[in-house]
């Protein structure tokens, strides 16, 4: 990189840095985590579990900014020095200086859009199931590797990963699983997923090297935690347990212990068969069940609010929002935001941050 140009950014940095930072109230943020550390020594704190648990939350979210805001001032420094040093002939500080000067612009960026996940569910754990199309065998073989390209988002971000039902392809591939995904904001970063998601290539599947399209949907749903409060009336619900199945291993159980809960008023039904015990089975439905009908309500008001505001989308399978081309070229593309990427492997691998980040500002300025 040109010294002269890497200067220039450095600069652009700089006055990016400051903004942020007024923008932050950092002094006014360090006192409210100091509020709210003192409202956890109280006595009694913990007694009440959905406000202790509210109040340990929002904590926690505070001081994640402030510590991620200074470790970007700390290599934003780190950076200062180093510029000094290469400006001064010491040449042999040059790889390191590019290495820090492009992870301090992937860091700024970063932030930037944790800033806008501010959504009264965005900090929530996040729900995510991948449903595979019509198609069959191509369908559930896409649906699989839309799962791997997850899972390798997730550990990358280190989020902890659950899984809580899972079917098989018939013979290769998911018709269907459903992960718990526990980590930072993870549902704010992963609300932009939440759609059809379409591949283009020649399938392996065909003996006549035809090119194939294949669907696959994805849900996001907020975890419903102990701060929301959904009521659910036990007479509404029809329980039935039957015996968990899948591709072997801990899919496979010899007991009646995976649990099946239909909301009768809503039509919604949800599965669990992650454990072999059904209690334990049962609970985890339940709060699928509830983050469910949260979303129920969650769409139900967006929708009156595009009423009001006349705007017209389509909801439902149709609503495709990505597309994956490996063949006769490369290509993924977000049709929302115009996002793209030439990189498919990569974006395969869980390169998806480009992605996300787009949908996150093309959201904002929309709204």
């Amino acid at each position: 990189m040109d010294i002269l140009e890497l200067k220039r950014e450095y600069a652009q940095f700089k006055e990016q840095i400051e903004a942020i930072r007024r923008s932050l109230d950092l002094a006014g943020r360090n006192s409210k985590i100091a509020n709210l550390e003192e409202q956890t020594m109280k006595e009694g704190f913990w007694n009440d579990k959905a406000t202790s648990g509210k109040i340990i939350k929002e904590m926690n979210e505070e001081k994640d900014v402030v510590r991620e805001f200074g470790n970007i001032e700390t290599m934003f420094f780190d950076e200062e020095i180093l510029i000094d040093f290469v400006t001064s002939g010491e040449e042999d500080f040059v790889e390191e200086l590019e290495e820090k000067h492009n992870k301090l612009a992937h860091m700024i960026e970063n932030f930037d859009t944790k800033m806008l996940l501010d959504g009264e569910y965005d900090g929530n754990n996040a729900i995510v199931t991948i449903h595979s199309g019509a198609g069959g065998t191509e369908a559930c073989d896409w649906a699989d590797m839309l799962y791997r390209m997850y899972m390798r988002w997730f550990n990358s971000r280190g989020f902890k990963v659950t899984e809580m039902d899972y079917m098989a392809g018939d013979s290769v591939g998911i018709k269907s699983v459903t992960l718990l995904v526990e980590g930072t904001r993870a549902y704010g970063y992963l609300k932009g997923e939440k759609g059809v998601h379409r591949l283009v290539r020649i399938s392996p599947f065909d003996a006549n090297k035809k090119r194939h399209t294949s669907f696959a949907s994805v849900d996001i749903m907020p975890e419903v935690d102990d701060t929301i409060e959904i009521n659910i009336d036990p007479g509404d619900l029809r329980v039935d347990t039957y015996r968990a199945s899948g591709a072997g291993g801990q899919h496979v159980n010899m007991t009646d212990s995976a649990v099946r809960i239909t909301h009768i008023p809503s039509g919604v039904v949800v599965t669990c068969q992650r454990e072999r015990s059904q209690l334990s089975n049962r609970e985890t439905a339940m709060k699928l069940l509830k983050s469910k009908l949260l979303e129920i309500e969650m769409k139900r008001k967006e929708e009156e609010l595009k009423k009001i505001q006349g705007e017209q989308s389509e909801i439902g399978w149709g609503s495709q929002i990505r597309s994956y081309v490996f063949q006769p070229y490369t290509l993924v593309k977000d049709h929302r935001t115009a996002v793209e990427s030439g990189n498919i492997r990569a974006v395969m691998d869980g390169d998806i941050d480009d992605f996300i980040n787009g949908y996150l500002r093309w959201s904002k300025n929309k709204n």
